[in-house]
């Protein structure tokens, strides 16, 4: 690459690229700087330290991913919603493992405060569980929920971990009907969590 035109976006986008490429966690100033063929200082006029590139990674990583996400659950609601929401998900993290795995770093609060992918991937997930009806603090817990599922999921069978001989694409959806099935009984917070008393 030429080592013209230089931005911290371009260093961002390359990055993102080389995490593809060779995973996250190998993704370092000294090999981005060998991607641009200039030396490793000519970097620190675009980005402070490796913990600013990997979050503009994360952010940009994240911008990608809802961006897929929210064209998938447009005009969608419920169950129709949560399945679409669920296959974008899983098909970013499948195609982009060193993008997704940035995704999954904890992002500098003031940082994220400022950024719109964030926002937007907050209004667009909570948004599509207040369709169940759900209010805070339930709506964090169905978050929470949401997201163990699906990475760990996706985390296990991006290493190919599922053995067994069930299509894993069957079993998916099964777990995505499974959480549809949690998200619309979901308890409310408060309720009487007492397994029930039988008569003697």
């Amino acid at each position: 690459m030429a080592r013209a035109g230089l931005t911290a976006d371009r260093l961002a986008e390359a990055a993102a690229e080389l995490a593809d490429e060779v995973g996250f966690d190998k993704v370092s100033l000294s090999a981005l700087a060998r991607r641009f063929g200039v030396k490793d200082a000519s970097l620190y006029s675009h980005v402070r330290n490796l913990q600013e590139l990997r979050t503009r990674v994360a952010l940009l990583a994240g911008g990608e991913m809802i961006d897929r996400i929210a064209a998938a659950v447009a005009g969608r609601a419920g169950k129709d919603a949560l399945a679409a929401f669920a296959d974008a998900y899983r098909a970013y993290a499948l195609e982009h493992p060193g993008r997704y795995a940035a995704t999954q770093i904890r992002v500098d609060q003031s940082l994220a405060a400022d950024s719109p992918s964030m926002r937007r991937t907050a209004e667009i997930t909570y948004g599509m569980l207040r369709a169940y009806g759900l209010d805070e603090p339930d709506l964090t817990d169905a978050v929470r929920l949401l997201r163990s599922t699906f990475h760990g999921y996706c985390s296990l069978e991006s290493t190919g971990a599922f053995g067994a001989p069930r299509d894993v694409r069957e079993s998916w959806e099964r777990a995505v009907d499974a959480l549809h099935v949690a998200l619309a009984n979901w308890p409310r917070a408060g309720a009487d969590r007492r397994p029930p008393q039988l008569s003697p």
